[in-house]
């Protein structure tokens, strides 16, 4: 559960801006937004999708910094009313859109800063993601870097043993590594491929499109900037105003996550 992970984490005095109001659009706004989206993401080239806790509350995971979410809360001596366990959540429709234009290659990856390992539940190639901020059902060796999908969430944060060895096998002996969780604690280092693969297709990208992420938490949140040097485009989906915004040609709202262009 979110709550769960969030009170595994150190503690740490800077959450980021919390609570910030969620802002709404007529449905005929929100229409043309997403015919204007789609132009552009079949007009593209290569198209980097990044990811927030705001694509998984659909599925009962609560996010961080909304009106509800846990550290929002959190500072009211407060916890979400609603909160799936990992292992009950399954993926949303966005999680399951977003398989399918990889699929079609209208996506080309995905950058996530999600531990809940729902993309990875649909199908989704992990040579297609890049998981910035670790995944709770991942184990992985201290010894050869090898990762193992667990059927259940880890119950430890913060890159700590799990009690289990590793199963690769090495020249024919196992290498009998210990793993450990994969999800960061407050400031540890990002994993280094998935950085630098997640730095690589952002720069890449003619389109850089985020999904639910306030884009607070750095250097996660200053990805989808690369692109701007290179004259590609930038899109914001989010209720809440986000730290790019003023960055922006545009500032939109909707019912449904709002979409800024740049």
């Amino acid at each position: 559960m979110s709550c769960n992970y969030a009170e595994g984490l150190s503690e740490y005095e800077d959450k980021g801006v919390l609570g910030l109001p969620e802002k709404f659009e007529a449905t005929d706004k929100v229409g043309e937004k997403c015919l204007l989206l789609s132009k552009w993401i079949k007009e593209a080239k290569h198209v980097v999708v990044h990811t927030g806790a705001g694509i998984s509350t659909a599925s009962g995971i609560p996010d961080f910094r909304g009106p509800n979410g846990v550290w929002t809360l959190e500072k009211q001596g407060l916890k979400p009313e609603i909160n799936v366990s990992f292992n009950e959540a399954i993926p949303t429709k966005t999680h399951m859109a977003l398989k399918h234009l990889v699929e079609k290659e209208l996506v080309h990856y995905i950058i996530s800063q999600n531990i809940d390992g729902l993309h990875l539940r649909t199908g989704l190639p992990r040579t297609h993601l890049a998981e910035l901020h670790g995944n709770m059902f991942i184990g992985q060796c201290d010894t050869c870097d090898s990762q193992f999908v667990r059927t259940t969430a880890t119950s430890t944060v913060g890159q700590k043993y799990l009690g289990e060895f590793c199963k690769r096998e090495v020249r024919g002996r196992s290498c009998r590594g210990k793993l450990k969780d994969t999800i960061l604690d407050w400031e540890a280092d990002l994993p280094e491929n998935d950085l630098e693969m997640s730095d690589y297709h952002s720069s890449l990208a003619d389109l850089n499109i985020c999904l639910g992420t306030t884009l607070q938490i750095v250097p996660s949140g200053n990805l989808p900037l690369r692109c701007k040097k290179y004259g590609g485009k930038l899109v914001i989906v989010n209720l809440q105003s986000t730290k790019h915004v003023d960055n922006l040609h545009t500032g939109l709202s909707t019912k449904r996550p709002s979409v800024n262009s740049c």
